[in-house]
């Protein structure tokens, strides 16, 4: 039973490939702005390859729904709906934000909303602290200086801090809490979600 994981709500193309619960998880994530739905199934269609997983065997299919980039969130979803059709695997939606967060540590996951503004969420694990919302720069600085012994993760350039953000791979963090995501029903009904401030 294979799992797949998709991710492109930033400007970030990630896949990620795993064969079975025995196998090594293989990913790639790379820079690709505007530009994901031009090689996301190229990049999946090289690890399948790679990992020796035939598509009729990928029976779980883990995808970022957002917030994020309005047309970024919808490529990856959109290709993990046609994959559950036509496999009939079953479907996981991820926050956006959940999967930028460092491991085991409570994290300020952040991804840049425009206009002074910030997709916001705090996590510890699989645990929620402060749900996906839109903050405002100043409330995030605040809620940082308030919070020094939390991790600040995704983007931060938009809050012009002199801070360093945790890089994680958020193809690890959907694979490491995978079996805390629940299933949806009906793929077809997953919508992306949008946040407006």
């Amino acid at each position: 039973m294979a799992d797949i994981f998709l991710d492109s709500s930033s400007d970030f193309l990630a896949v990620g490939v795993c064969k079975d619960e025995n196998s090594k998880l293989l990913s790639t994530t790379y820079k690709c702005w505007q530009a994901q739905s031009e090689y996301m199934l190229p990049e999946l269609e090289k690890l399948c390859i790679e990992g020796e997983v035939d598509k009729k065997d990928i029976k779980r299919i883990f995808v970022a729904i957002g917030p994020g980039s309005y047309t970024g969130v919808r490529i990856a979803l959109t290709i993990a709906k046609t994959i559950a059709v036509a496999l009939n695997a079953e479907v996981y939606p991820i926050s956006s934000l959940q999967i930028l967060q460092k491991e085991n540590e409570k994290s300020i996951c952040l991804m840049d909303a425009r206009s002074g503004r910030s997709y916001f969420a705090v996590y510890d694990n699989d645990f929620v602290i402060e749900s996906d919302q839109i903050r405002t720069s100043d409330q995030v600085k605040e809620y940082i200086a308030a919070h020094p012994d939390y991790a600040v993760c995704g983007n931060i350039k938009q809050l012009g801090l002199d801070i360093v953000s945790n890089n994680v791979n958020v193809i690890e963090n959907m694979y490491r809490l995978r079996n805390s995501f629940a299933k949806i029903d009906n793929a077809l009904s997953l919508k992306p979600v949008y946040m407006k401030g």
